[in-house]
């Protein structure tokens, strides 16, 4: 059976890794989340003193990304790939709404966004790979056999959003969350490098009024009907 390359693109907090984490264990599919990839650096950022609320020293950025090596390792006890920086994991400090808030900002970095698509073009080059982000259908792989493009309204995203930050014990108020998606939302469909944008091809998946169940099993049946393809 032939392999292919999966591009899942859409608003934040759609549930793009959950589903495409799913998708790749069922296919036995590397994954890639490259949000996160995007967001350990805005973590790094974060820890260097190069944002100061909504400015981000370019500059100084810039000149540390040759020191930065980020790779996904797997977790044995979650059966996870988890994000390391320069060799520390530190895949529950990038999920925190602090960086949420300065990752749109980080991400539209031009040389930032070229050293992450040059590592993700190679993370796929032997196909068997299901990537999410925003861009993927678009400009790291824009000729994947499947693209998924997902939505759901603000409020909808605002509201899982805010149940996973309170699970992981942040103090915040869902305001401030929702706030947080409508201007990761601007930013990120506005930007002038790679902006969120439907792919050629792409099929819309709405799931504002979908179960997890019901959006996993829409997808898989639309990669076993492209990988039967002839």
């Amino acid at each position: 059976m032939r392999k292919i390359t999966i591009a899942i693109d859409g608003f934040s907090s759609t549930g793009k890794s959950t589903v495409a984490r799913q998708l790749a264990g069922a296919l036995a599919y590397a994954y890639v989340d490259t949000g996160a990839m995007y967001r350990a650096i805005t973590l790094y950022a974060l820890r260097s003193g190069f944002i100061s609320g909504d400015t981000v020293d370019q500059d100084r950025l810039n000149a540390n990304l040759k020191h930065l090596h980020i790779e996904f390792r797997h977790n044995p006890e979650t059966g996870r790939s988890d994000m390391y920086l320069n060799g520390k994991n530190v895949e529950k400090e990038i999920r925190t709404l602090e960086v949420s808030r300065a990752v749109s900002q980080v991400s539209v970095i031009p040389e930032v966004r070229e050293k992450l698509v040059a590592l993700q073009r190679k993370m796929g080059e032997n196909k068997g790979i299901v990537m999410d982000g925003r861009d993927i259908g678009t400009v790291v792989f824009p000729d994947a056999e499947l693209k998924i493009f997902m939505t759901a309204s603000p409020d909808i995203r605002a509201s899982r959003r805010y149940k996973e930050l309170l699970d992981r014990g942040e103090e915040v108020a869902y305001e401030e969350v929702l706030e947080n998606v409508r201007k990761r939302d601007h930013i990120d469909a506005n930007r002038s490098v790679s902006p969120l944008k439907q792919a050629q091809g792409a099929v819309v998946i709405d799931n504002s009024d979908m179960g997890l169940e019901e959006q996993f099993e829409r997808l898989h049946n639309l990669a076993q009907q492209v990988i039967r393809e002839d």
